[in-house]
């Protein structure tokens, strides 16, 4: 027998071996959480979900897939027990027979998930575990009812009466301060310096913690006090930006906002974190009358990519083609002359993008759709305001202000959400309605 071939036998041999393996580690697992439904008595109970985390902690990556295909497979709704329950309350849609078919419908995983939650861990594990999930649905589909009964019973257990707003300063525990630089995905931060400007007086920081999970922040928000409406994020971020008396500044700024549980996708934090860091700024600065966001504008260049065809239809389209062909080259904003004709195309397609640009009714650009759902005011553009690489890459350097204006907040969240009207400051209005795109521009709240 040559040397290749005994490799391929040898190799062969060893990967049906390891799938075998974890096979068999997630059969063990998953016969744990078979005998914690099963279970009735509450210390017996106890120690079941005890030894089942362990046992689903302990698993290797490789033996994961098992165990939710498992999952997905033993304790989803009984398919006669469902059709019989439908079938009687469909011929007689009584309280009862109502009752009865809700009971079918829930899968048995929601009662699995909540007798494991009650063990100490057990809800950082099913975080843990939807966040794996959420990163497979596409390859496997069949996952999408644990995600779906997971979603669900969050929603509940993460709700705002269980959660804590806290203020994260320089003498948080390490551990937490820590999770902020890992967890960071607007602005990166640059290590214990950069962390600690953010920290300063002129600063703060807050975030929502839930009792069950209490090092791991689930949403952060990062403000900046200035006078003034800030258009430029370079000078939030340096380092070394000379900090200013809190007391003196009319505005708060908020700079990043960051979700920090993939696992709690879904789960909607945001518009509550706002809002009461709003109120709680308010109270503790009484000069400060303005709240705004500085935001970055993540879908811009992707849909300006989008639109090339029909812009080569319009009257003027070749010429605007060709300003914004200029922003490829990634050195086009050094020239004065260069960046002044990009910018009188660009402001208003930005413009129309924010205020016009649609995804399933909503606003398509991600970071508009959260503010604007929570109520805010697409207030101003601000040119060259995020000249970093992902700026650039992004949104051509573009940014954002959302302004909160606390007594306009909730009918602006209701005109968006019923009427899909986006409120908007009069410069945005005249920038969208410039925009070759722009035949009609509809009239909308917020002037």
């Amino acid at each position: 027998m040559n040397a290749p071939s005994f490799l391929k036998r040898l190799v062969g041999s060893v990967v049906p071996s390891e799938r075998r393996r974890s096979h068999r580690r997630a059969r063990q697992a998953m016969d744990l959480f078979q005998a914690l439904l099963s279970e009735r008595g509450e210390v017996s109970g106890a120690l079941v979900a005890r030894d089942a985390l362990a046992a689903y902690n302990s698993l290797p990556k490789p033996a994961l897939p098992s165990f939710y295909d498992a999952l997905a497979a033993e304790f989803s709704p009984n398919r006669e027990e469902l059709d019989a329950a439908y079938n009687a309350y469909h011929a007689d849609p009584s309280q009862e027979n109502l009752i009865r078919l809700q009971r079918c419908v829930e899968a048995p995983r929601q009662e699995l998930f909540r007798r494991f939650n009650t063990t100490p861990g057990g809800t950082a594990a099913l975080v843990a575990m939807r966040r794996d999930m959420v990163a497979g649905l596409k390859t496997h589909p069949e996952w999408k009812g644990i995600d779906a009964d997971l979603e669900h019973l969050f929603g509940s257990w993460f709700n705002r009466g269980f959660l804590t707003l806290e203020r994260i300063d320089w003498y948080t525990p390490a551990v937490v301060l820590e999770k902020l630089i890992e967890y960071e995905a607007v602005h990166e931060i640059a290590g214990w310096d950069d962390l600690r400007r953010r920290l300063a007086a002129d600063r703060r920081c807050f975030a929502f913690f839930h009792p069950a999970l209490p090092h791991e922040p689930l949403i952060f928000i990062e403000v900046a006090f200035t006078k003034g409406m800030s258009a430029a994020i370079e000078p939030l971020l340096a380092p070394d930006a000379p900090q200013i008396d809190p007391q003196s500044a009319d505005t708060a700024i908020f700079y990043s906002i960051t979700n920090c549980q993939t696992g709690l996708r879904g789960i909607s934090f945001g518009n509550l974190l706002i809002k009461q860091v709003a109120q709680r700024l308010g109270q503790e600065f009484p000069r400060i009358k303005t709240f705004a966001t500085l935001s970055p504008i993540p879908g811009f260049r992707s849909w300006l990519r989008g639109i090339g065809t029909q812009l080569k239809d319009l009257p003027g389209g070749a010429a605007q083609l060709d300003a914004l062909a200029r922003i490829e080259n990634p050195d086009w904003h050094k020239d004065e002359a260069n960046a002044e004709r990009v910018r009188k195309v660009l402001i208003p397609y930005a413009a129309y993008y924010l205020a016009h640009a649609k995804q399933d009714r909503e606003a398509a650009d991600p970071v508009a759709r959260f503010h604007l759902g929570n109520g805010a005011r697409l207030e101003r553009l601000n040119w060259l305001a995020d000249t970093s690489k992902r700026g650039m890459q992004q949104s051509a350097g573009l940014m954002v202000n959302y302004l909160y204006r606390l007594d306009e907040v909730e009918s602006n969240h209701e005109t968006y959400v019923r009427e899909q009207k986006v409120s908007m400051s009069r410069d945005i209005r005249r920038f969208a309605a410039e925009c070759a795109l722009a035949t009609s521009v509809d009239v909308t709240a917020g002037d």
